[in-house]
């Protein structure tokens, strides 16, 4: 099955060696609080101390590294819930061409300004990442950008992929990997190469509870839309596509199991990471750590949780850890 799969374990080896030097590798840590909890060993994938705070760095800098010179001289775009807005701009400008990044207006201002920061054209477009996605395909028509999709693109399913590898690497014996899951591209790559290498390790994808697409096409049998609702793990949110090409079979073909999380169990999840692990992480980001604490995750270890993201707004983190914040759809809007 993995080696008809539309992007290969060969692919992500490729695209590790393309990335080499711009992309970190990302350190790997034993809990021992999630350790105890779950009766056997748990790691921590740092990801989100990657160079933009989050994983998509590795399949942007994979995506714009594919382009010919032609391509990077027209420009990149994308829609973005901000973390792979924010590392296709950086991943753009460290190769001297410019990004426009379009957005909807649930996206976290904290996010929209790093992505302004760091050079890129950014435009607000509507309530919903199809509505962003309508501008891309406006600006890809009319004015030849060439699109980076976040999730739905070969190099940028190859590039997260390659965090699948250092996972193995670093824990062969591997036998559960919890992975977020919003439109595939990182459950997809890391899916591949994991499975790739090691064919018995379960994959688990974690989601919010409220406006999960990947999870809402599975259950369908194929891509469908769903309503974006606020959350905390705002990185999560958006659709699939209904023309989706690879990340919807892949998910499909490789994930063992999709685990939905509220909001509740995704905020302690954040407060557990940063009381217990010293981390903070974004919403998304937490979920293998919510997973864990709500005790949704059964069978053997070793046990890897990917912490996603970092991209978080510091105010409402803060709310977070001391119980404030309003939880969407449960205490609060």
């Amino acid at each position: 099955m993995v080696s008809t799969l539309p992007v290969s374990l060969e692919d992500i080896r490729a695209a590790a060696h393309r990335i080499a030097g711009r992309v970190i590798g990302t350190p790997m840590v034993q809990s021992a609080s999630l350790g105890e909890l779950a009766g056997v060993p748990v790691h921590l994938k740092l990801e989100h101390q990657q160079t933009t705070g989050s994983f998509k760095l590795r399949g942007a800098t994979n995506a714009v590294l594919s382009l010919s010179p032609a391509e990077r001289l027209r420009g990149v775009v994308a829609a973005s819930t901000g973390n792979h807005g924010r590392a296709l701009a950086y991943a753009a400008k460290a190769e001297g061409a410019l990004a426009t990044i379009c957005m909807s207006r649930l996206v976290p201002e904290n996010k929209v300004a790093e992505i302004r920061r760091l050079g890129a054209d950014v435009r607000i477009v509507g309530l919903s990442q199809d509505e962003a996605q309508q501008e891309v395909d406006r600006l890809v028509r009319e004015e030849g950008l060439v699109m980076v999709p976040p999730f739905d693109h070969p190099a940028v399913v190859a590039g997260q992929g390659t965090l699948g590898l250092e996972i193995i690497d670093t824990v062969p014996e591997a036998a559960t990997v919890l992975v977020p899951l919003s439109g595939g591209g990182l459950a997809a790559g890391v899916a591949a190469a994991v499975k790739g290498i090691s064919p018995t390790t379960k994959v688990i994808g974690l989601t919010m509870e409220k406006g999960a697409a990947m999870k809402a096409s599975l259950d369908a049998g194929r891509p469908v839309q769903v309503e974006e609702v606020p959350s905390l793990a705002d990185s999560l949110g958006g659709g699939i596509g209904l023309d989706n090409r690879m990340t919807f079979a892949m998910c499909r073909d490789l994930l063992d199991e999709v685990i939905l999380l509220t909001e509740a169990e995704i905020a302690a999840g954040m407060r557990h990471a940063y009381a217990c692990e010293r981390q903070v992480v974004e919403g998304a980001g937490a979920v293998g750590i919510a997973a864990l604490l709500a005790g949704k995750i059964r069978g053997g270890g070793p046990i890897v949780a990917i912490l996603s993201g970092a991209n978080v707004d510091m105010e409402r983190h803060l709310r977070v850890i001391n119980g404030t914040q309003p939880l969407y759809g449960e205490e609060g809007p």
